[in-house]
């Protein structure tokens, strides 16, 4: 389908960047292992690093968190992230600028300027034309946490591949918004319940598009992952992955039992059925959406499980099953990525050895090795086979400064 070609980051730079006053350092093909007691900063360069794919932080809960705390005490404070890297045999720079100032009322604010090969762009612009995969254990959440953290995995993982699908997301969210607001104000003040319509057919439109690229998506993802899971636990645990949309294009039978769970192909479904379904379930509705002041079901409703030999993980799986899950949903992304762009992906591991045993550690190493490029975060080198430590470049970094020790 692609030629073999390489997307690899070749240098990064930070300025003012968490506790990075300034980091400077080309980045190496094949494995980089970053060394280190805990808060040094080994996580804050993979976070940077996935920022530049999905402009956004899956550690910060707003942007502000980004900026240097020393540098944030000024009235105007900026944080930047800049990187080099080649794509499609071209060489790129793609800048981030986190700018945190002060309004005339003396409120303090963040705003990010994006610049991609020296350009002005907007967010949507740019997300999706460095591809990153990023493991944290705070990641576990995506398994036992609420739908919304599955969600934001899944439009993430989506994004970097299919720029379409990141502004459907965005208009959906901003049409969800208007009619939520015109809900609300009939609930309370009554009016002509018909002005909705508009709202509907908009809300129809994009929200099928994105319904029917979830489901695609689920689909190749899950066929991704069956084989990885079943690799990483030895044959013992067969995974799949459950799509429940809050509209369902394919309702269950009144007579099955949700407790089978039995799985749903939904793939038939063209964008033109599940709008007009979309908007119909909407219309009927309707009374019952006014009395709530919002909007019951759509993409921002929808579910995700993961079921391992038929138990949900996100409730009865342990915190090992959890862990593997989560990352043979990373390693998959990193393939299904690859397939979609015909590209690596750069994979970013924090902690991801800690609590695995020595059979599942020898399994994963061997897929990191086969990636174009990996960054792997440790504060134990010794968890590491010799022959990928010899392998890889290591960075030691102690207080927001790097060494680095070339390979042999």
């Amino acid at each position: 389908m692609f030629d073999h070609q390489t997307m690899r980051l070749t240098h990064l730079s930070l300025t003012q960047f968490r506790n990075f006053a300034r980091l400077d350092i080309n980045v190496p093909q094949g494995a980089v292992l970053l060394v280190g007691p805990n808060a040094q900063g080994k996580t804050s360069v993979l976070e940077a690093i996935y920022y530049l794919a999905t402009m956004t932080s899956f550690h910060a809960s707003t942007d502000r968190e980004l900026v240097n705390f020393i540098e944030a005490r000024k009235p105007l404070a900026v944080g930047r992230i800049v990187a080099d890297y080649e794509k499609n045999n071209r060489e790129h720079r793609l800048e981030v600028r986190i700018i945190q100032e002060q309004t005339r009322k003396g409120v303090v604010r963040a705003r990010k300027e994006v610049l991609l090969d020296n350009a002005k762009k907007k967010m949507s612009e740019v997300v999706g034309h460095f591809n990153a995969v990023l493991f944290l254990p705070q990641m576990l959440r995506v398994v036992e946490g609420s739908p919304s953290e599955r969600r934001r995995y899944l439009d993430l993982a989506i994004s970097q591949v299919d720029s379409d699908y990141a502004a459907d997301l965005s208009e959906y969210g901003q049409i969800l918004s208007q009619r939520n607001a015109l809900l609300k104000q009939l609930g309370e003040q009554g009016g002509d319940a018909n002005q909705l319509a508009f709202w509907d057919e908009r809300l129809a439109m994009r929200g099928a598009r994105l319904i029917h690229t979830r489901v695609q998506a689920i689909q190749e993802l899950e066929g991704v992952a069956g084989g990885i899971h079943h690799s990483l636990t030895r044959g013992s645990e067969v995974l799949r992955m459950s799509y429940r949309p809050a509209y369902d294009p394919a309702p269950t039978p009144e007579n099955q039992m949700a407790l089978m769970d039995a799985p749903q192909d939904r793939s038939q479904f063209s964008v033109d059925k599940i709008e007009s379904g979309f908007r119909e379930a909407l219309e009927a509705l309707r009374k019952e959406e006014i009395a709530r002041g919002v909007t019951t079901i759509g993409p921002h409703r929808d579910e995700l499980r993961f079921i391992s030999n038929g138990v949900d993980l996100g409730t009865y799986g342990s915190r090992g099953q959890v862990r593997t899950t989560m990352l043979t949903l990373r390693m998959a992304e990193v393939e299904w990525m690859k397939s979609k762009t015909g590209e690596w992906p750069v994979l970013l591991l924090d902690e991801v050895l800690a609590e695995l045993d020595n059979e599942r550690r020898e399994d994963l190493l061997g897929r990191v090795a086969q990636s174009e490029q990996a960054l792997l975060t440790t504060t134990d080198l010794n968890l590491f086979e010799k022959g990928f430590e010899e392998g890889a470049e290591v960075w030691e970094l102690s207080g927001g400064r790097l060494n680095s020790e070339k390979k042999q």
